[in-house]
């Protein structure tokens, strides 16, 4: 059985390092070259399809617990608490401005968390703190100015924890998560999917920016999570083409079936 949330209440005893984020570096060198992000415009066709392909590979290194989302099925886990939890982290990234990945890393982490451990009923808390923990890593990874952590607890954000217990509580969700936090998310796909598109300069913002919400939908419906990355990612562009370039929906079909993996989640 999985270990219980309950160990987050431990928290406000069990000392830790002041050298705790010195583990960042740990990173291994396999992360670092397979990062979320790909630089288009920088390789060809074919070496894009290889990125693509280790991308999708990478997947399953980052996967949640084989029951998790059959636990909010079956009503173990309680999938309106999550949805109040991603919604908080969801107007959090907008207060602050955040990019559309760290929001999407950061309820990553806390699915793969949670994953590993029960959430007790009666101890909202302990989502609430672990929710505020993850936002700090993903802004930690992919933003340039991270609010201090008193700051990042707005819009409503309840109970207000102090620093060195959010600092304790990252520790925990670090070592849940392997330290492996260079997650792929369905944003690692957008751009090679517009790069393959070949879509003109005018006309790639509004359907990013189109894409980037459906994904962003995405990430409070419990239902979404038997789904891979890969496959959320394609299935935004799909239904933000036919709403926006509706002449490239057949072409982006096309480049589906180059990847029979994608074509028997579709």
């Amino acid at each position: 059985m999985a270990p219980s949330l309950d160990s987050s209440a431990n928290l406000f005893c069990y000392e830790f390092s002041d050298d705790w984020d010195d583990g960042l570096g740990n990173f291994c060198q396999e992360d670092i070259l397979h990062n979320t992000q790909l630089t288009v415009g920088l390789v060809n066709q074919a070496e894009l399809d290889g990125l693509i392909t280790s991308l999708m590979e990478k997947e399953s290194d980052h996967i949640l617990q084989a029951d998790y989302f059959q636990r909010f099925r079956e009503r173990i886990l309680d999938a309106r608490a999550r949805e109040k939890s991603v919604k908080w982290l969801l107007k959090v990234q907008a207060h602050y401005k955040f990019g559309p990945l760290t929001a999407a890393l950061s309820v990553n982490y806390l699915d793969r968390y949670l994953s590993q451990h029960w959430l007790l009923k009666g101890k909202e808390w302990m989502l609430q703190l672990a929710s505020v923990a993850c936002l700090s890593l993903a802004a930690k990874m992919e933003e340039i100015e991270v609010p201090l952590l008193l700051d990042l607890q707005v819009e409503g954000a309840v109970p207000i924890f102090e620093p060195r217990t959010i600092q304790r509580m990252e520790l925990l969700v670090l070592s849940a998560l392997d330290w492996r936090l260079i997650s792929v998310t369905p944003f690692s796909f957008i751009d090679y999917f517009i790069e393959k598109l070949a879509i003109r300069e005018q006309f790639r913002r509004p359907l990013l920016s189109r894409i980037n919400d459906l994904v962003l939908k995405t990430l409070e419906d419990t239902r979404f999570l038997q789904f891979r990355p890969s496959c959320i990612a394609f299935a935004a562009a799909l239904h933000a083409l036919e709403e926006t370039l509706p002449i490239k929906l057949t072409e982006c079909k096309e480049i589906l079936s180059t990847f029979p993996s994608l074509q028997q989640s579709s």
